[in-house]
């Protein structure tokens, strides 16, 4: 079960929103490349970064921000990458700049004929986000919602060639009020490629809950304001997963 410290980066700052609100957001850190660094050093074995300017924008925004923590890195684990990636351009950028993964969201949902070139021209290295409400996909940096039923459009890219889908509880995200187990292994079970668990992690029971149906195809978990809060020790429950599913 890999723990993936979340690094969202709005106007080059390092913060965290609330239930996907840019107008609720807390900023941790004005130095996301430092930040990279202490998770580093806390045992992380892949990091999520996410370009909130780039999410509303519909193009890249963070990129100075983006180089620095690829510099701070310098490939000693992967990182994935999501917000505002629209084009087969922006993601040829980005893996030549040492990104291993690249998440589409929106633009999935909306041009489902841009991820299935995608996938062709860089099998191996895309990710899906869904982003629901209630089980409706949600678009736009999550300020649409629309008509689809997340385990419907995960089928369907999967059959696409995606590496793996991340599915985030919008309603939780950022609330502390704990990961939907449920609704994430009702997914995981739908598909055979791996589900990314996403949206509310509290603390350490969460990952022990998930560590539990990691036989339905729970790949791991996205670790936000929990870990920055001091509510989850990354290191120690990495430990702790690592003990549960050994």
């Amino acid at each position: 079960m890999l723990l993936i410290p979340a690094i969202d980066l709005k106007d080059g700052q390092c913060v965290r929103l609330e239930q996907g609100d840019m107008n609720v957001a807390t900023t941790f850190s004005s130095a996301p490349a430092e930040m990279a660094r202490h998770w580093l050093g806390a045992a992380a074995r892949r990091l999520h970064l996410v370009d909130l300017n780039g999410a509303f924008a519909g193009k890249p925004v963070n990129q100075a921000a983006i180089k620095s923590i690829l510099a701070e890195v310098d490939g000693a684990i992967p990182v994935q990458l999501g917000g505002g990636i629209r084009d087969l351009d922006t993601i040829e950028r980005y893996l030549d700049s040492g990104i291993a993964y690249v998440i589409i969201g929106t633009a999935a949902v909306k041009n489902p004929g841009f991820l299935r070139e995608a996938c062709t021209a860089f099998g191996g290295h895309i990710v899906v986000g869904l982003d629901a409400r209630g089980g409706k996909v949600a678009t736009d940096g999550w300020s649409k919602l629309t008509g689809h039923e997340v385990i419907d459009l995960a089928r369907k890219f999967e059959d696409y060639g995606v590496e793996s889908i991340i599915y985030t509880d919008i309603g939780r995200d950022g609330m502390l009020t704990g990961i939907n187990i449920e609704a994430t292994v009702a997914l995981a079970e739908a598909l055979s490629i791996p589900v990314i668990a996403s949206g509310g992690l509290a603390g350490l029971t969460d990952i022990e809950a998930l560590c539990a149906v990691q036989a339905s195809g729970i790949e791991g978990v996205i670790c936000g304001r929990a870990i920055y809060t001091g509510a989850l020790d990354l290191a120690a429950a990495q430990a702790r997963a690592d003990e549960l599913t050994a």
